[in-house]
């Protein structure tokens, strides 16, 4: 094995840094090309003739009540095929995404993931040439303490 390659079970904890989400539960997904993230309600708007997207996050699974707005530039929009084949169009982000102590810039397309457990996906693009997956194990990279991360206990 490559030890220079970031080990990751088949669920690992993630940060979302630069949309001030610090922790996240991400299926490792390498049957997804893409990666995405759960969001309940998307706005695009210009500013300063820049394209962006402002969205909202449940970022734990099964808590309804912790809301975080986000906001990135547009990347691209896409249409994409889930597992089931129904194909949608996408708004993608760039941003960066940190497991352990591997930090990388991915795109992330943002869906409503409401009907599914995890709140991301990290798809296989995202791990490309950095990563190598153990489908047997989870949480390699530590679990963080993501209520207190976001200040939902003490």
């Amino acid at each position: 094995m490559n030890n220079q390659l970031l080990h990751l079970g088949w669920k690992e904890w993630c940060a979302l840094p630069d949309l001030g989400l610090p922790a996240i539960k991400a299926k490792v997904d390498t049957g997804a090309k893409t990666s995405v993230l759960h969001t309940f309600q998307i706005e695009p708007f210009t500013e300063n003739g820049r394209e962006f997207v402002r969205f909202w996050v449940h970022p734990l699974q099964r808590n309804e009540t912790l809301v975080r707005e986000c906001v990135a530039p547009l990347k691209d929009q896409r249409m994409v095929s889930d597992s089931g084949g129904h194909k949608e169009q996408r708004y993608v982000i760039e941003t960066s995404v940190q497991i352990g102590n591997m930090l990388r810039q991915i795109e992330l397309s943002l869906t409503n993931r409401d009907t599914m457990l995890f709140r991301m996906l990290l798809g296989r693009r995202a791990m490309q040439g950095a990563v190598l997956v153990n489908p047997s194990t989870s949480y390699i990279n530590g679990r963080l303490r993501a209520k207190r991360l976001y200040g939902l206990i003490g």
